[in-house]
């Protein structure tokens, strides 16, 4: 396979640079949101939304109508009720979940299940930006579980418990927030997949970009997998909402904190623009209809070849499948 590789965010400076940069291009839109596009009717679940983008995503989706499942590992009642406010809507509710953690992940499924029954858009929007390597209950690196694996098991639960409705005017949407990062691996190489490895502040850039590019293969795969007829069964959508200014790099070394922070007030876009994307494909009519799609801000961009590489998304889905086994086996050889 032909290697392509950037330099663009391989280390923090880099990335800040190209996201200031990111601003200043041209935009050329997909569409855009119009008073129609409501979402009455529609149940929506949308994971990292007590903070940042996720939580200002939330509350547009309330605004237009949508009842909102926030799947949370803090803030709860409060932010919760912040969306009602701002949404002037009851139809709110929130989830404890820890998403570094697979049986919380797995309970979280459980309960909209029991709770209730069916959704209609699931929003993958929680990610983390640790400064080094940290193990999770199963033994796993936490980052990869937040920012890749907790996806995958997720969307698979969701499936399996038959939570997405496919019924009525709208096919189900998945909707990954993704990056622009997910250009930067040369190679996909999926060796020691799954695998317990230490890194430090210095890694973070090169090994985020590498979780987004297998969360974009995987959006590519999903879609091969459930659409295998003539037609649209599901949606699954990626997105790289551009530079926020959110609390991503709240764990940045103490020395970047008042330079990052002064960056992004400054230059980065408040959550409230920046979930523009994420609304846009939750809620437009515009999209009705396709099997996958890829946004970098409100623009339509081809997704790097290597996501979307059938033979990448096979290996992958496999590779995680296999995980997935060998945490489930652990657990029942440790109860």
């Amino acid at each position: 396979m032909k290697e392509s590789k950037t330099d663009k965010y391989k280390n923090p400076v880099q990335a800040t640079v190209t996201g200031i940069l990111d601003l200043f291009r041209k935009q050329h839109p997909a569409g855009e949101l119009k008073e129609g596009d409501r979402l009455e009717g529609k149940r929506v679940l949308i994971t990292g939304s007590s903070s940042g983008l996720g939580l200002a995503t939330a509350k547009k989706l309330a605004r237009r109508g949508a009842e909102v499942i926030m799947a949370v590992r803090s803030g709860i009642p409060a932010r919760g009720e912040e969306v009602q406010k701002a949404g002037g809507s009851e139809k709110v509710h929130m989830i404890h979940v820890d998403l570094s953690d697979i049986d919380s992940i797995l309970a979280l499924a459980g309960q909209v299940k029991d709770q209730f029954n069916t959704i209609d858009i699931l929003i993958c929007n929680a990610g983390t930006v640790p400064t080094q390597s940290r193990k999770t209950n199963q033994g796993l690196e936490q980052m990869f579980v937040v920012n890749y694996f907790a996806k995958f098991i997720l969307v698979n639960k969701l499936l399996e418990l038959d939570v997405f409705r496919r019924t009525g005017d709208r096919i189900p949407r998945i909707i990954f927030v993704a990056s622009e990062t997910h250009r930067n691996p040369g190679v996909f190489d999926l060796e020691g997949f799954g695998e317990y490895r230490e890194f430090r502040a210095g890694r973070v850039m090169e090994l985020y970009g590498y979780h987004k590019l297998l969360l974009v293969t995987l959006a590519n795969e999903l879609s091969r997998r459930l659409n295998q007829r003539n037609q649209t069964d599901y949606s699954a959508f990626a997105l790289c909402p551009g530079p926020v200014n959110s609390n991503i790099a709240r764990e940045a070394p103490k020395i970047f904190r008042p330079m990052l922070k002064l960056i992004f007030t400054i230059f980065f876009r408040s959550p409230e623009k920046a979930c523009e994307p994420v609304v846009y494909l939750a809620a437009s009519g515009d999209v009705e209809g396709r099997k996958i799609d890829y946004l970098f801000r409100m623009s339509r961009r081809e997704m790097d070849e290597k996501a979307t590489d059938p033979t990448n998304g096979k290996e992958l889905w496999e590779k995680s499948l296999q995980l997935t086994k060998r945490i489930e086996n652990s657990s029942i050889k440790g109860l």
